[in-house]
């Protein structure tokens, strides 16, 4: 199968066979054998050690198996396509996934992001905007591991009715159970805790993704709202955490609150 950013992807002049030692690594999951060849010789000089499988299966199970720093995941796959595989990586794991698509109907990139994508971007992108991409996951990604090593003191904490935020950890649990949250939910997660009992704006909402340096569009912030509430269990109908402003934005709920401030 041919792709549209077949000829933009050159191999970097330098490039020489991947060295897992010191790299991070990878997985490609695309069933165009060229585009991934390509696309991994470009990604190795930048330190990144890229595996290339070539089926939906195959991607889901090593996804989920093994300590993939991120993956970049085709939407077009035969058998079990692009949106399959990321439900099943979504259900075991919250590794950063960057999805590739020929298509760039926002009707696809809602779907993904729902289902748990991080980011998208058009087959048809340079290799070099694919880099920049990847690079803002794996930075926004890196904040899970900000917890100082070997602290005694217990991490402080967000309290607010059944949530429990651990900033520090970047752990969030809800009557007691640990959500398995993406990096964008967390930071989402994060920003309404910090501001509950107050109106936080689709603008400011999105100022707090900004630097993940993806093509927002007008939904996008809607979609992981949505799924944000799913895993909280939270009733869109009848909200007890995240409630709709129309026209304005979200707040969180603050039991404790006498007023809204």
């Amino acid at each position: 199968m041919s792709r549209p950013g077949d000829s933009q992807i050159t191999p970097h002049p330098n490039s020489s066979p991947a060295t897992p030692a010191g790299q991070t690594p990878i997985l490609l999951i695309d069933d165009d054998r060229k585009f991934t060849r390509l696309l991994a010789e470009y990604l190795e000089p930048f330190g990144y050690s890229a595996t290339a499988v070539h089926t939906g299966t195959e991607g889901a199970d090593r996804a989920t198996a093994e300590p993939f720093a991120a993956v970049i995941l085709d939407l077009m796959l035969p058998g079990m396509d692009g949106f399959a595989v990321l439900k099943r990586v979504r259900e075991k794991s919250a590794v950063p996934v960057l999805m590739l698509t020929s298509r760039g109907d926002e009707t696809d990139r809602v779907v993904g992001l729902e289902i748990g994508a991080d980011d998208y971007v058009a087959k048809t992108a340079s290799p070099r905007e694919i880099l920049a991409r990847l690079r803002a996951l794996l930075r926004r990604a890196s904040l899970h591991d900000t917890a100082p090593a070997g602290a005694s003191a217990p991490l402080k904490e967000i309290v607010v009715g059944p949530l429990r935020v651990i900033p520090e950890s970047r752990r969030a649990f809800v009557r007691d159970g640990l959500l398995t949250l993406t990096p964008v939910e967390f930071d989402l997660l994060l920003s309404l805790v910090k501001a509950r009992g107050r109106v936080k704006t689709r603008d400011q909402l999105l100022d707090e993704i900004r630097d993940r340096n993806y093509e927002v569009f007008d939904r996008s912030i809607d979609v992981h709202i949505s799924a944000l509430r799913r895993k909280l269990g939270d009733d869109p109908r009848n909200p007890a955490l995240i409630r709709t402003i129309r026209t304005v934005g979200y707040l969180l709920d603050d039991p404790d609150a006498t007023s809204p401030a």
